[in-house]
């Protein structure tokens, strides 16, 4: 194949990335080239020969289900290295196996929440979008790894408004959407049942709504979350606007438990990974589940389609 490949970041060596990324080249390398980046010596046993490597030693030994801080380091730049990758045009997009914050943090002192975090930084510190998305569903929360006690402070117009531009802008650029149809969460039972249990809706979440629409965009709500998921709601928009991270995660793991895709928006590059984490209780064991990382590398891949045209 003459484009340039998917690249993939091993993530956390003791789980279960090294894995499901052979079996997800084994599933698509007749579609999409792949290339992994990580210490070889992690890898299954009965990784085939021509899995292609760009190999980087890491010090120390795989133990499946015991995260090793000294492979930290090597997993971090491992996705420095994909993303320059992808920004200097040597690959098309990078798909980021799971981490593990901990022992990144304990072998070197990692100071990011997560890979969308780090991502950012790495971009030059833009305004970015978490997406989980299915063939069923796609959601974005507009809060994400905080306690659900801290989410009425966190809202904020300028955070509701910035998530819904930048994700309309990506579901225009990378999906080839043209004018997405955003459905919008209220925050309370109801969507605030006109105030009486909660104001947050009519005092900042419709006016939000409502300038956005001045704007152009086809956006509208706020809904109660507990209709707006089922099979006939969900044909009335192309993205839910969620207001925390269970309200918008519930319903697409319900759906599609194996096989959704986290998706950064409002990068200047493509990352996908797989909507699941590092596993350790399976890890080693041969069983693991590689749904969710073939729908990542074929969703990248349309991603960079879509962006290339």
């Amino acid at each position: 194949m003459s484009q340039p490949p998917i690249v993939i970041s091993c993530g956390e060596p003791a789980g279960i990335g090294p894995e499901i990324a052979v079996t997800a080249w084994a599933a698509l390398k007749d579609q999409v080239p792949i290339v992994w980046i990580g210490d070889p010596s992690h890898l299954p046993t009965h990784t085939p020969s021509d899995f292609p490597v760009l190999a980087r030693d890491f010090g120390a030994p795989r133990v499946p289900g015991v995260p090793n801080p000294a492979h930290a380091q090597g997993v971090i730049d491992a996705i420095a290295e994909g993303v320059e990758m992808v920004t200097s045009g040597k690959a098309r997009a990078i798909c980021t196996a799971p981490i593990h914050k901990a022992a990144l943090k304990d072998g070197a002192d990692f100071a990011y929440p997560g890979h969308t975090e780090y991502l950012s930084a790495l971009a030059g510190d833009v305004p970015v979008v978490m997406m989980l998305a299915c063939d069923a569903l796609r959601v974005v929360p507009a809060t994400i790894h905080i306690p659900l006690s801290e989410v009425p402070s966190q809202l904020t117009a300028r955070l509701l408004t910035d998530t819904a531009l930048i994700t309309a802008r990506a579901l225009q650029r990378d999906f080839g959407i043209t004018s997405p149809r955003i459905a919008v969460a209220g925050l309370n039972p109801h969507a605030g049942e006109d105030g009486k249990m909660g104001h947050e809706e009519g005092e900042m979440i419709a006016p939000v709504i409502t300038a956005l629409r001045a704007q152009g965009l086809d956006i509208f709500g706020p809904l109660s979350a507990d209709t707006m998921f089922h099979a006939g709601a969900r044909a009335g928009y192309d993205v839910a606007l969620c207001m925390y991270h269970d309200q918008a995660l519930i319903p697409i793991k319900t759906l599609d438990f194996s096989g959704g895709v986290n998706v950064t928006l409002g990068l200047p590059f493509i990352r996908t990974s797989p909507d699941h984490g590092t596993a350790f209780d399976i890890a080693g064991k041969g069983i693991a589940d590689a749904t969710s990382m073939i729908a990542a590398i074929k969703m990248a891949a349309t991603m960079a389609d879509a962006r290339s045209r």
